[in-house]
């Protein structure tokens, strides 16, 4: 797998991988493994349990060979223990090295000791089994976080390592590393895009799918901008590169995401504090247990095997993957959605959202104003729109681009147009097939002397209801009356509808007016309403709400949403916003799709509910398991735990906690729309 540094286009020595480091510690294993079977079979429980009665080689005493067997496992394998201890104890904390390092170097010096004076009952075969336990539980676990991090690897691979680019009109294969902006990219059918770029020339559909969540193909043609990773369906693209490197939406995608996984989870400090102490009382508990046992008559030998077992049963590995894989799991499943958590406390506030204040315009809506409705009298409807639709031809106001759209996307016929007159703010008029028509406001007719009849009935309607009314007047009669207002997206229903079914209050917040925000409302089925808010009051408008006691995320696209995201617990960007509003934002939603709010939700809880999991596991277990290792029902139950089976039970909690995070993977998430936009 290459590393992010690769993709980004940066040089530079990286951190040691993951591969790297899983197959490191599973060579250690393998070394420690492969030594303590013998260790073991020449050990006392070889001996008396196995009743192995092969002699040990050469004539030596068989402690002797189990001294040398063991300086391998001690001196390579266990290495790894020593100095994370060392580290640890540096940095003036305690954690499970300190604990594996002062078990492995007790029961080992004692044996040592014990075999120099002469010979007698020792323990190498507690110590390697030790090691090779505690390994193995490291081994799979580290391969169990690797699998969590499939997304990453999944983005990592996404970028082509190679780039077509055309210089002096010839195609030249290069690395994608070594591209520069404004670099023309020749992108074939079925290839990658290398880096993000302007297309050029050329006309293609392209799969965002992989980079986006987006799951329709998005059309591409002059002028539209391509994303690094995404994929070229069908026809041939010359495109400009404008971002290259560390600089590209893919390069900044996997920073995110890496960013989320390392960040630490509110919840994550706890259990970090709570493993601290818990290493102090495995130590303090294992000298206790040493101390009782002596007291209570035993040998030394047989008191600090119950200590060593004390000091290994307790390691809170498993408190200190309690979290971390869960939000690693997490940040993965939203990066393949198309959600991006900034860090793990975004995954936490997610999880806790009670309320969720939704901006309007750009959010809820399109954000452009669409007819919705047209009334005619005297002509047919089709007959009005052609030629309202000719006089707005070639206007580049958003109403008449409105009447243009809706008359092409119905078939209207293209009529010629002369004498046009431009009225600002009023309208404009002009001569189309030989009639005089009017298209504009109330005021505009005022002027030409038109009365509206029986349309002024219509028009008050669509009025009341916050639509923007547009009049057609053709030969001095009002002819028609056209509705036009921002319509919802069309997934915003769906995303509204799944948030309450989880239980969260949905509140639109805009500053259009209440008519036309309560229209919006009524079709969405929004209850809770704030409208004719001025974009700096919106910040004290989410205030208000968490003055209830409630947390709030915001969801907004616009500059002026920015101080209300950081206002809120949770503030969620759409994708397709200004930068100004990801940038502040917790969560970025690539699809631009209502919906995914709903989500983010989803995934949040799903990663709060298997952190909770893992810590009471991680807490039950270790609450259990130290009065046995310390043999407190040894005398009247006989039950005992050596230190071999203490560090395999402490290895089968860690993967435990591992696997559990991973059956985050299949947590149900609400579908897709597959209507995304951007």
């Amino acid at each position: 797998m290459r590393s992010p540094d690769d993709v980004m286009g940066h040089g530079g020595r990286a951190e040691m991988s993951m591969d790297v480091m899983v197959q490191d510690m599973r060579n250690r294993f393998l070394v420690a493994a492969a030594l303590s079977v013998p260790i073991l079979l020449w050990s006392a429980i070889g001996r008396q349990v196995l009743h192995f009665s092969v002699p040990a080689p050469v004539g030596l005493r068989d402690d002797v060979f189990q001294l040398i067997l063991s300086l391998p496992v001690i001196g390579y394998s266990s290495w790894i223990f020593f100095d994370g201890a060392v580290r640890a104890l540096r940095a003036r904390t305690l954690d499970m090295m300190v604990l594996v390092a002062v078990a492995i170097t007790a029961g080992w010096t004692y044996s040592v000791v014990v075999t120099l004076r002469g010979g007698g009952d020792v323990f190498y075969e507690a110590s390697t089994v030790l090691c090779a336990f505690v390994l193995l539980g490291h081994w799979l676990e580290m391969r169990a976080r690797g699998g969590a991090n499939d997304a990453v690897r999944a983005l990592l691979d996404l970028a082509p390592p190679k780039a077509i680019v055309i210089r002096d009109g010839e195609q030249v294969e290069v690395p994608t590393s070594e591209l520069q902006v404004g670099d023309l990219l020749l992108i074939k059918p079925g290839a990658k895009v290398p880096v993000d770029a302007v297309v050029e020339e050329g006309i293609s559909e392209v799969d965002e799918s992989v980079v986006t969540g987006e799951s329709l193909p998005v059309s591409k043609a002059p002028g539209s901008a391509l994303i690094g990773g995404s994929i070229n369906e069908n026809g041939t693209l010359r495109a400009h590169a404008t971002r290259v490197g560390s600089d590209t939406a893919l390069a900044q995608i996997v920073k995110l995401v890496q960013a989320a996984q390392s960040s630490k989870a509110p919840g994550q400090e706890l259990a970090d504090r709570a493993a601290f102490w818990l290493v102090l009382v495995a130590l303090i508990g294992g000298a206790l247990t040493l101390i009782a046992w002596l007291l209570a008559g035993r040998t030394f030998s047989q008191a600090i095997l119950f200590s060593i077992t004390v000091v290994v049963i307790t390691c809170p590995d498993a408190l200190g993957l309690a979290t971390p894989t869960a939000i690693m799991v997490g940040t993965g499943l939203g990066a393949k959605r198309g959600i991006l958590f900034k860090n793990a406390a975004a995954i936490e506030a997610a999880a806790r959202v009670q309320v969720v204040v939704m901006d309007k315009t750009g959010t809820l809506t399109k954000g452009e104003p669409e007819v919705t409705e047209l009334h005619a009298v005297h002509l047919s409807q089709d007959e009005v729109l052609a030629l309202a639709a000719a006089v707005e031809w070639d206007s580049e106001h958003p109403l008449a681009e409105a009447i243009v759209r809706y008359a092409q996307q119905s078939g209207a016929t293209h009529l010629p147009v002369t004498d046009f007159e431009n009225v600002p703010g009023h309208g404009a008029v002009a001569t189309v097939d030989g009639h005089r028509v009017v298209v504009g406001n109330a005021r505009l007719m005022a002027r030409e002397n038109i009365g509206l009849d029986g349309l002024a009935t219509k028009r008050d309607e669509l009025a009341a209801e916050g639509r923007t009314v547009v009049v057609v007047s053709v030969d001095g009669r009002a002819s028609a009356v056209i509705g036009i207002s921002d319509t919802p997206r069309p997934t915003a229903k769906g995303a509204v509808d799944a948030l309450q079914r989880q239980g969260v209050d949905v509140v639109m917040l805009t500053g259009d007016n209440r008519a036309t925000a309560e229209r919006i409302a009524r079709e969405l089925g929004i209850r809770d309403v704030i409208a004719e808010v001025l974009p700096a009051d919106k910040a004290s408008k989410i205030g208000e709400l968490q003055r209830t006691g409630k947390k709030v995320a915001m969801v907004g696209d616009g500059v002026n949403d920015a101080p209300a995201l950081a206002q809120a617990d949770l503030g969620i960007a759409i994708g397709a916003g200004t930068d100004v509003a990801i940038e502040t934002a917790d969560v970025v939603l690539m699809r631009s799709d209502p919906l995914d709010v709903a989500t983010a939700i989803t995934i949040g809880r799903g990663t709060l509910r298997k952190m909770r999991q893992n810590l009471a596991w991680a807490v039950g277990y270790n609450a259990i398991a130290i009065p046995i290792a310390a043999g407190i029902f040894e005398p009247r139950f006989g039950l005992v735990l050596r230190p071999e089976i203490a560090a395999l039970s402490m290895s089968g909690s860690s993967l435990l906690v591992a696997v559990n995070a991973l059956l985050l993977k299949r947590l149900k998430l609400p579908e897709p729309s597959g209507t995304g936009e951007r």
